[in-house]
Order: C-alpha cells, then sequence, then structure tokens
C-alpha cells in the first residue's frame, strides 16, 4: 500500500476521535500531505470515523478537482477547505477539522477566544486566530479565505466562529495532539464559566513561558500517537488494513 504509515497513523486519527465522541459521523475532514510540494493529500471519503481503515483513505491533488470525484468521494467542502489549505499554506502538511462539542460552544460565544486558565489552555496562548467571518459551507471560496488566516507559521489553531474549529501542523501526532488537547481545555473553560466564578487566568508571561515549554517538550505528539494506535493494535487492528 502506497504511504502505508500514514495512513495508518490517519485511520488511528479518525478511529481514536470517534471514541473520544469529537466526530460527526462521515462528516468533517482530516488530510496529510503525501508529495513534497504538500499538494497531494490523503484525505477521508464518506466513511464513518469508527470505521475508517488507513486504506479507505483517497489521495487528492489540490491543483485537479477532478481527483476528488467518484463513488463515496470526500465531500464538497473536503475539497473547499482541504484543498484550499494545501494549496496556499505550506507549512499545512496536516489538516483536521471538527465541530467537537466544547470547541463548537467556544466558536458560538461573543468572545470565542480561549483563555490561559490552566496548564493545558496555556498551550495556545498567542497560537490561535479567530475566525469572525463564517460564510456558510467551506466551499472553495470560504476554504480559501480561512487558508490566508494561517499566513502566520506560529498560529496553528484556528476557532471558526459559528463554525468549529480547525488545527494544521506538520504531522499527524502533531495537529492530532492539538486537537486532542484544545478539546479537553475548551471543556475545562466553558465548566469552568458554567461555575459563575471569577476565573483564576495567568499571566501573560506565565501563559507565555508554559507554551514555549510544551513548544519545546518534543516527542509528546508521537508518544500519544503511539499510545492511541498500542490500545487500537489490541482492540481494533483493521484499523491499519
Amino acid at each position: 500500500m502506497d504511504h502505508a504509515e500514514a495512513r495508518a497513523d490517519l485511520a488511528a486519527a479518525f478511529r481514536w476521535t470517534a471514541r473520544e465522541d469529537m466526530h460527526e459521523g462521515v462528516a468533517n475532514h482530516f488530510s496529510l500531505a503525501v508529495n513534497d510540494a504538500g499538494t497531494e493529500f490523503l484525505i477521508n471519503p464518506k466513511i464513518h470515523f469508527s470505521r475508517m481503515k488507513a486504506s479507505d483513505l483517497w489521495v487528492l491533488d489540490a491543483k485537479n478537482p477532478d481527483s476528488a470525484k467518484g463513488k463515496d468521494a470526500p465531500d464538497q467542502t473536503a475539497w473547499g477547505l482541504h484543498g484550499s489549505l494545501h494549496r496556499h499554506v505550506p507549512h499545512a502538511r496536516c489538516a483536521m477539522h471538527v465541530h467537537s462539542t466544547y470547541a463548537t460552544v467556544l466558536a458560538s460565544l461573543t468572545e470565542s477566544r480561549l483563555p490561559a486558565i490552566d496548564q493545558n489552555s496555556a498551550m495556545f496562548h498567542n497560537r490561535q486566530v479567530i475566525d469572525d467571518g463564517y460564510g456558510g459551507l467551506a466551499l472553495e471560496d470560504e476554504g480559501t479565505r480561512c487558508a490566508q488566516m494561517f499566513q502566520d507559521p506560529s498560529v496553528r489553531t484556528m476557532i471558526m466562529g459559528n463554525h468549529g474549529v480547525l488545527f494544521i501542523g506538520e504531522t499527524v501526532a502533531e495537529t492530532f495532539m492539538r486537537m486532542y488537547y484544545f478539546e479537553r481545555a475548551a471543556r475545562n473553560y466553558i465548566l469552568a464559566l458554567q461555575t459563575g466564578q471569577p476565573l483564576r487566568v495567568l499571566p501573560d508571561d506565565v501563559a507565555e513561558r508554559t507554551a514555549q515549554q510544551l513548544d519545546e517538550d518534543h516527542g509528546a505528539d508521537v508518544d500519544l500517537l503511539r499510545g492511541i494506535r498500542d490500545v487500537l493494535d489490541h482492540d481494533a487492528p483493521d484499523y491499519v488494513e
């Protein structure tokens, strides 16, 4: 199988996203560039996240819309959002878009920024962008507009107002870890808001120091994905097929 390890990593990410209830069945998409230019990428067809296998993933060409056509092809928003990212954002080797519950609640608030109220949320301090310009489904024009908001390489998390959340990274492990921790941090934040008590927000210097320390924790993302694959190897080994 071509790109076998990359396919297995991505399939594991789909399976675990379903286990964490961050999925929408056959909607939402993860993609991973497989050529040096970043314009050819793996992406999911219309198969439930919980049943995704490595061999199910399609290879699309961001310069060829016909590559996104066929039986069970990824839907129009997959091409619109992910095709645009892989055309316009070279450092977006991997992209993951979900409508996970707590991130989407956050995206529905007038103030959608995730503040640094704990160690997990500090990971995103000065590293997130808010999209306040939701214009409908992520077709090509909307996808291009979103891609333009990722031109700063230090920003790899987009809170998509009235929509959901989008993450980019160099690898499946890096991008998945960012998505995983953002949803958990957003959950803590929403629950903290529900208490009605004042928030203990970290000072900017402490939040930035913590974010840098987490940035420098090389290997944490690989460890997380390896742990997930170890569980799947035992419980659901068909994900690598």
